[in-house]
């Protein structure tokens, strides 16, 4: 049998990569993905599922609805990308990941079976076959879809699910999705099926229109979740969770509920995911308050998700979090902004492929950077993202490694100091490495 080390090598180094290699592995067609689907005798119709896509959200909304359906009782399958430290994190049943085992007889059935055939997969596209084939064989009632770029032509995109959600959109890997709101807004809406009921979790005039165009060719029903549910506000509590006050509409829904997810910018999420859920109960799914509840309550807990304002260690405080486009780090500058500190340092490192100038006019001018490089071939260099910072106006230290670039900051920093990590998700990805 081949071992998992020589697998993992094969899918890493051998298939076309997006998370390493950028554009040169992205596919405009499903030609291979509906190819693996019937090389596979067609695995993803032997499990409902709800596919979740947008920009910014779409991991923290697909890890709150596998928590909350774990916690009704259903043996929930989830499909997520990219992965932090484990290859396995990626497919999940229940919150434990896919055995190593598993994704060895995958890939030897694929290679044995290909010998044929002789397609050409990226490693997209055989990890979502991997998945679907995964959750065929662990009988799931569920599974839990994110997209991984885009929509339209990705290929998760064969499903048919009981939902379709949408977080938001913002500019994002415009290369390949397009370089207006309403052209990405149009990939998005590629997952918005014919009467499949679809939610939009964030609501914006500049796109809502594709959606609802889109959903009324598909004849699709559609609800914008931040026209129903709101928070009156929110607050951290000492046991590192964070309260939410919902209300749907004018009347109070979930007075009190709890997050480990913590940031402000999850009651977004949270709005969406409440919605979807709404819908699967309309549809038969036994959803009880408390489910719901428990499920949002512990997401980390039962899904193993991790980086999303993720408090790292304490005097001095440090976070780390995924975002790595314009929105998302707006977002989380903002929550800096609401942290108390003395002093911040930023730990920052991007991929070559997003619109560094735009991310670096929001960055603070007033804290100590340490400009660093996550190891895969898109990063940014180091010394050119310091370069480029410069120019806005902002300076700091070039320091490669990631663990090293976070040790000179700890070695910087005062108790009462913030610490922040990321700009990428593979920053945060080698720091917990």
């Amino acid at each position: 049998m081949t071992s998992y080390e020589k697998v993992l090598k094969y899918l890493y180094e051998q298939l076309p990569m997006f998370q390493r290699t950028g554009p040169v592995a992205y596919k405009n067609t499903l030609g291979n993905t509906l190819a693996l689907d019937e090389m596979f005798a067609n695995p993803h119709h032997h499990f409902k599922s709800i596919h979740v896509a947008g920009t910014n959200g779409k991991g923290s909304s697909s890890h709150m609805l596998a928590s909350v359906f774990q916690e009704a009782g259903y043996k929930t399958g989830l499909y997520t990308s990219p992965h932090l430290i484990d290859f396995r994190e990626r497919i999940r049943v229940n919150g434990e990941m896919i055995t190593e085992d598993g994704v060895v007889d995958f890939v030897e059935k694929f290679t044995n079976l290909n010998e044929s055939v002789k397609l050409e997969p990226s490693f997209f596209e055989l990890t979502v076959a991997m998945a679907f084939d995964y959750f065929k064989k662990q009988e799931v009632d569920i599974a839990i879809i994110e997209v991984g770029l885009g929509g339209r032509l990705d290929s998760t995109n064969i499903i048919q699910p009981e939902v379709s959600l949408i977080t938001n959109i913002s500019f994002d890997h415009t290369a390949l999705l397009g370089n207006s709101i309403e052209e990405i807004a149009n990939e998005k809406a590629g997952i918005i099926k014919s009467k499949i009921p679809t939610v939009v979790s964030e609501s914006d005039d500049l796109y809502d229109f594709v959606f609802q165009n889109k959903a009324k060719e598909k004849q699709s029903p559609i609800y914008f979740a931040d026209q129903e549910y709101h928070s009156e506000y929110s607050m951290f509590l000492p046991e590192g969770k964070q309260v939410f006050n919902i209300k749907r509409n004018t009347e109070i829904a979930f007075p009190g509920l709890k997050s480990d997810l913590l940031g402000n910018y999850q009651s977004k999420n949270i709005y969406g995911a409440l919605k979807v859920l709404e819908i699967c109960q309309t549809l038969g799914w036994e959803i009880s308050q408390e489910a719901i509840c428990a499920g949002f309550e512990n997401v980390s807990k039962n899904t193993g998700l991790r980086g999303r304002w993720e408090i790292v260690g304490n005097n001095p405080l440090m976070v780390c979090d995924t975002a790595h486009n314009f929105a998302g780090l707006s977002s989380v500058l903002e929550q800096i902004k609401n942290t108390p500190y003395k002093n911040l340092h930023l730990v920052l490192g991007m991929v070559n492929d997003k619109n560094i100038d735009q991310i670096l006019e929001l960055l603070p001018k007033n804290a100590n950077y340490f400009f660093t490089e996550a190891k895969i071939p898109r990063a940014l260099p180091a010394e050119e993202l310091a370069l480029k910072a410069s120019a806005s106006g902002i300076h700091g230290k070039v320091i490669k490694p990631v663990h090293e670039a976070v040790a000179r900051a700890v070695e910087s920093a005062q108790p009462e100091d913030l610490i922040f990590i990321g700009g990428s998700t593979f920053v945060v990805a080698d720091y917990f490495s």
